[in-house]
């Protein structure tokens, strides 16, 4: 693709060029954590609490190995846009030994602390057991999440969406095949459990990550670049990573927080974020596409290009995760049942999804003003938004309200949401009335 597309067609175009095959990767990557907890929970409740329990030290890998490779792909979209090609490689090249640093790091500061955080998040001793050993073995040897996440979006800023694409659905077909026979025991395997599920994610992860490594990897530039490259990276990523630490934070304090009512109300919580995964696909696609889009038309000077990806990408956010808020609304039941059919989880759990789909529609421009300001470079207008909604909003709300009882708790997510979009909007117009302006006079001086 050449660099000058992102500047030059269509944005309706690029989007549906680009967004269906990150949208096909994000819907088998959904489905194959779906199928991942469907197996466990038929294998064991205890095993489905702790994926629950888990699911924020997983998002916590995911922001940092994610975050630090979409800083990558930003800090490759501006020097696409003026047309530097030499910046663009050493950009790509440094990000191989970062993806192999933070691996190095996170699995030993994972493996010695995990028994500590699965006490902390439970009493029950069979559940203490499955979260140490699905979380060791899916930390200790995450180094395919790590390097494909960097690969990937090394490709993805020189617009290649189709080899991410595939990587993601072969991962996704060897986590969903293997789990079946390594968590029961199929074809003369010995019966893993939920050691069988975390060994499926992993082999699924290295599979991904061969594929990408092909045409993401490349050579390291000389270590004197490094300083500079790694500032500009994480200047530019860390938005993102605190985007997604900040998930980390709020689901693990409202597994807390729910924590005081039972495990029931956990698992409810963590069958929701299970879903939740398969039907933010259409939004976690638009805000892959966007980074690039308006990345490279601010660095080019074309202000009016990045306010239309905008508003492109909120219209069509909007129409898909209307589909999000009918499902949650009309058969919360029935998805509950695919993972747990204890009534009281199924009871908990209606209440809570029908109160969450109402937050659907507010929660689009939410999470889209971050990224759009992560992609012009404002890092700290979008790190404010993100901490603002998860630790400012989420956590305290959700424990105010949970102080008059679990049902209230779930107002958080639409009350949430609704205020972060307001702050956002009024972000949004300041930007672009300073913006104007500045572009006004440059043209001026010119």
């Amino acid at each position: 693709m050449e660099n000058s597309y992102f500047g030059t067609e269509k944005i309706n175009k690029i989007i549906f060029k680009i967004a269906p095959p990150v949208m096909l990767a994000q819907l088998i990557q959904a489905l194959y954590n779906i199928i991942d907890s469907f197996f466990v929970g038929k294998y064991s409740g205890s095993g489905l609490t702790a994926l629950s329990i888990i699911y924020p030290i997983q998002l916590l890998m995911i922001a940092l190995a994610v975050g630090t490779g979409v800083g990558i792909n930003t800090s490759m979209s501006y020097s696409l846009g003026v047309h530097d090609e030499e910046a663009t490689n050493k950009t790509a090249g440094v990000g191989t030994p970062i993806a192999v640093f933070m691996y190095v790091v996170f699995s030993v500061i994972a493996f010695f602390t995990m028994p500590l955080f699965a006490r902390m998040s439970s009493q029950d001793e069979a559940v203490i057991m499955d979260v140490i050993k699905y979380g060791r073995i899916t930390t200790v040897f995450s180094f395919g999440l790590f390097l494909e996440s960097i690969w990937t979006k090394v490709l993805q800023a020189r617009g290649d969406m189709k080899t991410p694409m595939f990587a993601q659905i072969a991962g996704a077909i060897v986590n969903i095949v293997l789990d079946p026979i390594l968590i029961f025991g199929m074809i003369g395997l010995p019966k893993m459990g939920i050691s069988g599920a975390a060994t499926a994610t992993v082999c699924g992860q290295v599979v991904a990550a061969l594929i990408v490594m092909r045409k993401g990897f490349m050579r390291s530039p000389e270590l004197k670049c490094y300083s500079k490259e790694i500032k500009r990276i994480y200047v530019l990523g860390i938005p993102n990573i605190l985007m997604q630490s900040a998930y980390t934070v709020y689901i693990l304090g409202l597994n807390l927080i729910l924590k005081g009512f039972s495990d029931d109300a956990v698992t409810a919580l963590g069958i929701y974020y299970k879903w939740q995964t398969f039907f933010f696909i259409p939004l976690g696609a638009l805000q892959t596409c966007i980074v690039p889009i308006i990345g490279y038309n601010y660095s080019a000077g074309n202000l009016k290009r990045c306010k239309d990806t905008l508003n492109v990408s909120l219209i069509y956010g909007f129409m898909l995760m209307t589909i999000g808020v009918l499902c949650f609304e009309l058969v919360p039941r029935q998805m509950i049942q695919v993972f747990s059919n204890k009534e009281n989880v199924i009871e908990i759990g209606v209440y809570g999804f029908r109160f969450i789909g109402v937050s659907f529609i507010p929660l689009v421009t939410s999470l889209i003003y971050p990224v759009f300001f992560q992609a012009v470079g404002r890092a700290v207008k979008s790190s404010l938004l993100t901490f603002f909604r998860t630790i400012v909003l989420f956590v305290p709300l959700a424990y105010i309200f949970s102080r008059f009882g679990l049902e209230y708790f779930w107002w958080t997510y639409p009350i949430t949401e609704t205020v972060t979009t307001i702050i956002g909007f009024i972000f949004y117009v300041r930007f672009i009335k300073k913006e104007t302006r500045r572009f006004s006079e440059q043209e001026i001086i010119e």
